[in-house]
């Protein structure tokens, strides 16, 4: 992350890091959506940049294979983001995974797929943010293929068309904010931007709320502090 911010983006949550993203003309806010925290049962943030992770369906023997754990090889200070096929039912991620990851000082994983060990997790303090869970583990339904490659999340179940939320690129070093509202991409090189916009989101947030506790209204506070 730019060090030329004396305020840093860990400072926001996922919400107004979000809002500043579609202010700059992103067409998701980067949202990864339907991927929520499960680990641990306490609140919890991350920020940190993306270790990235592809997986694919067993059946695909086309794709590379990779030589080394995609755990083995995370960097020290990430977050690991995998993407796994949409299709599949099974967990991409379990309780050894997590003990190798934090052995390697990862600071959590995102996953647009499914996990499973939810207490080994927990049991760990160890962040894990997923669609979902299941009882199965990767093989023999997935593999990893590829790690510090470019993913292209898509959301679950999304039509085509002009109307639908567009698909979410997150470049390896990307930073990853995540809190219990839900999971968002910044690419590296806005973040400067993010932060400032964050800031003077939040600052015009907290002059809304105080005037709206204290009776003035809704739609008064907004067209006051908001202009609308």
């Amino acid at each position: 992350m730019s060090t030329a911010s004396t305020v840093p983006l860990s400072a926001f949550s996922a919400c107004e890091v979000s809002d500043a993203l579609i202010k700059l003309g992103s067409p998701n806010g980067g949202h990864i959506p339907d991927v929520h925290i499960h680990s641990p049962s306490s609140q919890v943030k991350i920020c940190a940049p993306a270790y990235t992770v592809q997986m694919v369906l067993a059946s695909d023997k086309s794709a590379p294979k990779l030589s080394s754990h995609f755990v083995d090889t995370a960097t020290p200070g990430s977050v690991i983001v995998i993407d796994a096929p949409p299709q599949a039912k099974n967990a991409v991620w379990g309780g050894l995974m997590t003990a190798g990851a934090q052995a390697r000082g990862a600071v959590g994983v995102v996953i647009s797929g499914r996990c499973r060990d939810l207490a080994e997790h927990r049991a760990a303090d160890f962040p894990v943010f997923a669609r979902g869970h299941s009882t199965v583990g990767q093989s023999p339904f997935v593999r990893p293929s590829a790690v510090n490659v470019t993913l292209n999340i898509r959301p679950k179940d999304v039509g085509e068309g002009p109307d639908a939320f567009a698909s979410v690129a997150v470049i390896p070093g990307d930073w990853i904010v995540a809190d219990e509202d839900g999971v968002v991409c910044v690419p590296v090189g806005m973040v400067d931007k993010v932060v400032e916009l964050a800031k003077k989101g939040q600052e015009v947030d907290a002059r809304c709320m105080a005037d709206i506790k204290a009776g003035k209204g809704v739609q008064a506070s907004f067209k006051e502090h908001r202009g609308k």
